[in-house]
């Protein structure tokens, strides 16, 4: 006969903790653990968590999520000291983060948090995490073996800082405007213009959640971007250079990070910091900036020669261009440096696309000075295939369009320093 301590089953072993003030203040983070381990995980506050680790049942933990919110400020020293007990003991750690400031997050990811998850937590963002943090390192010898492959280069050149560079910032009005496909054609045009004399140009990807420079490319995200985000303060020049790759050996790239940041996890000081680099070693800097308005903006709108701002004809790019320059007129930022350019912009003999077009400049009492034409099914097939429009479709409309306009710019950059000389 069975005895009674053989019937009762077994506690499920303990694989992973919440560390958090009160766990209960994350409720998706609850579901999202259950969901993930069933009840193979535990919940420890932050002066437990430190107890714990020195125990034995400690050395079967996978990996701990902490968990912080913008109450926690106040007692951030003894979370990092946490997650820094935590990576000594060989423990993974995944920090869940409900507003908690860019210089927090800043500081607890360079403790040895290895991932980072905003809360409220997005569908399957916890499970994309674990996987990452379960996915086992290259052996040694696929990573000798990777190192003999081909693959984007790093730029070769040394930064002497002795150039002064145009700032070309790329914003789009709305989703699905072509802003990324405009800066990454225009970039490329620049770096081409010349077979024996081409400027040097770099395109930066500041849109650190959603930006696609890099699949526009087909350029592996690379894990320095982050690194030199974070600390910009203490990079030079030789350091963000070499955090960029080259395409076709023409082209130099900032990609976005591997992993999406908030876009307030830097500050006007980091981009005034990279923009400043950039500008003394490149000709050119297109910079590709996200949607969203945010403190930064103004930062790169002052460092601006020309500020390329994308729209399309239709109702929803009207408001938005009409709130971008209210807004710039209200903190008397410099809106006479917004350069309007209409995509898929009515054709030759479209006259009532063309009314419409005028209409809309003058509703919103602005001058749309860049018409490209509709690039049609090619645009998208180029960003699918990693290679700007030159390489995939060199006849195609928009491409001619973008060509003529880094042409102009160009010209226009020599006659403005000869006349300076």
């Amino acid at each position: 006969m069975a005895s009674v301590a053989q019937l009762q089953p077994e506690p499920a072993p303990v694989v992973a903790c919440t560390i958090s003030r009160d766990v209960q203040n994350f409720d998706l983070l609850i579901e999202d653990m259950e969901a993930e381990l069933g009840e193979s995980w535990g919940d420890l506050s932050f002066g437990d968590a430190l107890a714990f680790f020195d125990q034995p049942e400690a050395a079967a933990l996978e990996f701990v999520a902490v968990a912080v919110d913008g109450d926690d400020e106040a007692s951030l020293g003894q979370i990092a000291a946490v997650v820094k007990a935590a990576h000594d003991k060989g423990i993974k750690v995944i920090l869940v983060a409900d507003q908690i400031s860019p210089a927090g997050l800043h500081q607890l990811l360079r403790l040895g948090a290895e991932d980072f998850v905003p809360y409220p937590l997005p569908e399957g963002a916890l499970h994309d995490a674990i996987e990452r943090l379960r996915r086992p390192a290259p052996p040694a010898a696929a990573m000798v073996a990777d190192s003999d492959v081909p693959g984007p280069a790093q730029p070769s050149f040394k930064p002497k800082g002795d150039r002064d560079g145009v700032i070309l910032p790329v914003h789009g009005l709305a989703g699905g405007v072509g802003a990324t496909s405009f800066a990454v054609n225009l970039a490329w045009e620049l770096a081409t213009l010349s077979k024996t004399d081409a400027p040097r140009v770099c395109l930066i990807d500041l849109d650190f959640q959603y930006g696609s420079v890099a699949t526009s490319l087909d350029l592996p995200r690379r894990d320095q971007v982050f690194e030199i985000l974070s600390d910009t303060a203490a990079i030079d020049s030789d350091a963000f250079v070499q955090s960029m790759l080259t395409f076709n050996d023409r082209l130099h790239v900032f990609t976005s990070p591997a992993d999406m940041l908030p876009l307030d996890f830097v500050g006007p000081e980091d981009i005034a910091r990279i923009l400043d680099m950039a500008r003394a070693n490149f000709d050119y800097v297109i910079v590709d900036m996200p949607k969203t308005i945010v403190q930064w903006t103004e930062t790169v709108l002052n460092q601006a020669h020309v500020y390329f701002a994308l729209l399309e004809l239709d109702m929803r790019c009207a408001q938005n261009a009409l709130r971008l320059v209210r807004a710039l007129k209200a903190e008397s930022l410099p809106h006479e440096k917004l350069r309007f350019a209409l995509n898929r912009a009515p054709g030759f003999t479209d006259l009532s696309g063309k009314n419409r077009a005028k209409r809309l400049a003058e509703s919103l009492s602005i001058q749309i000075e860049v018409m490209l034409p509709d690039g049609s099914r090619q645009v998208t097939q180029s960003n699918d295939h990693g290679l700007p429009l030159a390489e995939t479709a060199a006849k195609n409309p928009l491409r001619k369009e973008i060509q003529k306009l880094a042409k102009q710019i160009h010209d226009l950059n020599k006659a403005v320093e000869t006349a300076r000389k």
